[in-house]
């Protein structure tokens, strides 16, 4: 079954792939790997923004990770490479919050969750999750991702 079957199985519809918001591309493959560009979170075509420990409690983090993920599949559909994932290899998970704020895991899960509803075992990956002081356009949270591709 190929994913975008899959994916419609499970009622997951994939949102438009974002344009780039700068000087970049959102997806490049080089050898067998595929590196998508930091998404940003829209849920309902909106952007979430704010800080993590001021203007959002972690669950709508943990959203707005899981609305990242779907934007890195929206891009490897884009770029005519979902149905060639086999395996995600690493995500990166930033998210905008307070200094007192260290739930960064836990939203990040967002992401990795999806990857491995999506994928299975192939979804597990490596992961980092960091905090920062802002994020383009104000977002709450950006993930960018590293693919292993079949042949």
């Amino acid at each position: 079954m190929n994913i975008v079957t899959r994916l419609a199985d499970m009622g997951i519809e994939l949102p438009p792939a974002a344009a780039p918001v700068a000087s970049y591309v959102p997806v490049v493959v080089q050898g067998n790997l595929a590196f998508v560009s930091g998404q940003l979170p829209f849920i309902g075509g909106k952007l979430v923004t704010g800080k993590l420990g001021s203007d959002l409690g972690t669950e709508r983090g943990v959203q707005a990770a899981r609305a990242c993920g779907l934007m890195i599949l929206a891009q490897l559909e884009a770029a005519d490479l979902l149905d060639r994932v086999a395996r995600v290899v690493k995500l990166g998970g930033f998210v905008a919050c307070t200094p007192d704020f260290t739930d960064q895991p836990k939203v990040a899960n967002g992401a990795s969750d999806l990857m491995v509803e999506v994928f299975g075992d192939a979804g597990k990956h490596a992961r980092s999750a960091v905090g920062v002081p802002v994020l383009p356009l104000n977002a709450a949270v950006e993930v960018d991702a590293i693919v292993a591709l079949k042949g």
